[in-house]
């Protein structure tokens, strides 16, 4: 399949401004592409996810990518897909998510390989040499209001009683618009993708180009990652699903995949990963005879982990979630515990019981963790094979525990039968 075909086939191509004829011509010679990141947080999310691998297909196609990060933009805040104003970020906050967002898109995109290598820019670097004055004789002359207002985030926004659009936000699309046509003249780019709430963005921009250059630019949209449900996908009880390790770890990262609905799953293998056709096919006739087992989400956790975090993330979750599942438990420390067992409950009781009377015993343990209500449960529990400390099994009523037994530097693992388990943690 051509690169336009397979994105079709994957879900991946919602809009585009000239259906007949862009195939033909992405097919004719390789072009420069763009997609814009604003630097909302110093991490993207899954979100986020869409537009920075259609970037990466693009690239794997012949194509020369560039990423756009919005340090000006950024100041101000697109009003796409938005009820409300955004707040307006520190210029110091704002300098600290570009670094961010800098550091993760060189996991994702080549930026060494010759005449395809991508390229990442910062659009504070152009827009910010403008004066007020000059951007709107120079661009702002160029857009006629009753466009403007015509646009769905804008309309949508204008049309609400509770919040309305203030005039910085509407001059959000005049700075995107501009980045196309510098990224134009600067590196000859002729096509910007991005998620379909930004298709007003893109066809402005492509409509400034026409009345700066004279020239006929490219827009394609993806979808946005929405669940079978219409909620949108990335978002937990806890909150945002992050690409950076230090706000979602690898773990946590992995277990969202893990979870996704079967009605989703599907959807996410074609649209997120570069699994070929058949392979992603083979999957859903799994998936339709046997959900249970869960071959496609392993699959795509899998694929997104080592993507997003490297081979030693991936070994990191597989190990987390082997542990949680009954593997022995060695070599962590207390942060990557508590995080593996978030859910389940936990006791603190003071360290020195670990070393009177040569320990503590494992009735008292069990007790002290809730896994028991009394003594003789916890004598019942053990006898029946069903006692566990850090997924060891105790074999005798008798056993004692020292500090030679704490998982890390102060949590104990407690497991009452195959999934029943508690935390104790000892503390000075």
């Amino acid at each position: 399949m051509s690169l336009l075909d397979d994105l079709r086939w994957r879900g991946l191509a919602h809009q585009t401004t000239d259906d007949a004829g862009l195939g033909a011509w992405l097919g004719a010679q390789p072009r420069t592409v763009y997609a814009g990141f604003d630097p909302t947080a110093d991490s993207l999310h899954i979100g986020s996810l869409l537009p920075l691998l259609l970037l990466r297909r693009f690239q794997q196609a012949g194509h020369r990518p560039i990423a756009v990060v919005g340090g000006a933009t950024g100041m101000i805040g697109d009003p796409s897909g938005k009820s409300q104003e955004r707040n307006l970020l520190s210029l110091d906050d704002l300098e600290r998510n570009v670094d961010g967002l800098r550091t993760q898109m060189q996991r994702f995109l080549d930026f060494d390989a010759g005449r395809h290598s991508a390229t990442l820019v910062n659009n504070h670097d152009w827009i910010g040499r403008f004066s007020y004055l000059e951007f709107l004789r120079d661009v702002g002359k160029n857009f006629p209001v009753n466009v403007m207002l015509a646009k769905d985030s804008v309309r949508s926004r204008l049309e609400r009683d509770d919040s309305g659009l203030s005039y910085t936000e509407f001059s959000y699309m005049l700075l995107q618009a501009y980045d196309f046509v510098h990224l134009y003249d600067e590196f000859g780019c002729e096509l910007q993708i991005g998620g379909s709430d930004q298709w007003g963005n893109i066809t402005a921009g492509i409509d400034l180009a026409r009345r700066m250059r004279g020239v006929q630019l490219y827009g394609l949209t993806c979808p946005l990652l929405i669940k079978a449900d219409g909620s949108k996908m990335g978002k937990t009880e806890t909150g945002t699903v992050w690409l950076s390790a230090e706000h979602t770890s690898p773990y946590q990262f992995y277990q969202y995949w893990i979870n996704v609905d079967d009605a989703d799953v599907g959807k996410c293998l074609r649209m997120l990963t570069s699994l070929p056709r058949d392979e992603i096919e083979s999957l859903d006739s799994a998936r339709e005879h046997n959900a249970a087992a869960r071959a496609c989400q392993r699959r795509l956790a899998e694929e997104l982990t080592q993507l997003v975090h490297g081979g030693a993330g991936l070994s990191a979750a597989r190990r987390a979630t082997d542990i949680f599942f009954g593997a022995e438990i060695s070599g962590l420390n207390d942060a990557q515990l508590i995080e593996i067992f978030a859910d389940v409950p936990s006791n603190t009781v003071t360290r020195n019981r670990l070393a009177g009377d040569g320990g503590l015993s494992i009735v008292e343990a069990l007790v002290a963790a809730g896994l028991a209500k009394t003594k003789s449960d916890a004598r019942r529990t053990v006898e029946q094979g069903g006692g566990y400390v850090n997924n060891r099994r105790i074999e005798s009523i008798d056993t004692r525990l020292t500090r030679a037994d704490l998982a890390s530097e102060t949590v104990m693992v407690l497991r009452s039968g195959k999934k029943k388990y508690a935390l104790l943690r000892f503390c000075d």
